[in-house]
């Protein structure tokens, strides 16, 4: 059974780009008489909003979208532990404490997430004190794993090259766990075999399927659709005020109505949000 999922971050409200990706997942499960899942990752710490989370249900009613929701990131921290604890039983997990500071000063290159890390605490040793994150030993676990392959519907076979990140964080100072490691533990928990969600989010595959293999999950089918943009080209975004679906949905639009022109309209298409606005009023 092809299982999907939606996994917003409560730290501001769903705008259309939302609605385009829960679309998305959502026809991808029920095209194949699947399920299409709800998981709320709600571990950003204070940025989270517990009162979100009945929003975020409103509006896939509204959009009229069926789902099942499932247990949130807040109540999985046991299991992202006990991973972490055994990536650090394998020797590929080493503590850092430096700050985003001192990584961007001290970096040579450039990775997808930003500056790659130097390695700073890899070459000194231990770091004393709690206040650390841990981070992958790209070269160790790289060498573990050995060749790794995944599959997008939209883009076909891919060799995984997690070395682009260099050593990524995967357990965080200020939050349980990063989202590398926290969204491929609850894929593999929910039983999702189709990972939908936007194509800025590509190279992010490399990682989880490495993950994926040290841990011993199962491998999913990735879709990695267009993103909706904002008329500038930039990506809708949440903290540049994109309008929410609440607000639409309280002003009494027809949601359902807006569903129908997303998948008329968005599909395959990165058209803009003004476009998108004009033709879903």
């Amino acid at each position: 059974m092809t299982v999907t999922r939606f996994a917003p971050s409560p730290n501001g409200p769903l705008h259309l780009g939302h609605a385009y990706s829960a679309i998305v997942a959502h026809d991808r499960a029920f095209r194949d008489g699947g399920a299409f899942l709800l998981r709320i990752e709600d571990i950003d710490g204070a940025r989270s909003r517990s009162e979100l989370h009945h929003e975020f249900r409103d509006d896939l009613d509204w959009l009229g979208l069926h789902y099942r929701e499932v247990t949130p990131q807040s109540q999985r921290l046991a299991s992202y532990r006990t991973a972490a604890d055994d990536l650090r039983a394998m020797g590929i997990l080493y503590p850092c404490s430096c700050t985003r500071a001192e990584v961007a000063a001290a970096a040579v290159a450039q990775g997808p997430d930003g500056p790659l890390y130097p390695g700073t605490c890899l070459r000194r040793g231990p770091v004393p004190g709690p206040d650390v994150a841990w981070r992958l030993d790209m070269e160790q676990a790289a060498l573990l794993a050995g060749p790794l392959e995944w599959m997008d519907e939209r883009h076909g076979l891919q060799c995984a090259r997690p070395e682009l990140f260099g050593d990524v964080v995967l357990w965080r100072k200020d939050a349980p766990a990063s989202y590398h490691l926290a969204a491929t533990l609850d894929d593999a928990a929910d039983g999702v075999t189709h990972v939908t969600r936007g194509v800025d989010l590509f190279q992010a595959t490399h990682i989880h399927r490495l993950i994926q293999h040290l841990l011993g999950l199962p491998v999913p089918v990735w879709h990695h659709h267009p993103v909706l943009v904002e008329a500038d080209g930039r990506k809708l975004a949440k903290r540049r005020d994109a309008p929410a679906l609440a607000d639409r949905r309280r002003a009494g639009e027809d949601g359902r109505a807006v569903a129908a022109e997303v998948r008329a309209t968005l599909f395959d298409t990165g058209i803009s949000l003004s476009d998108a606005i004009d033709q879903s009023a």
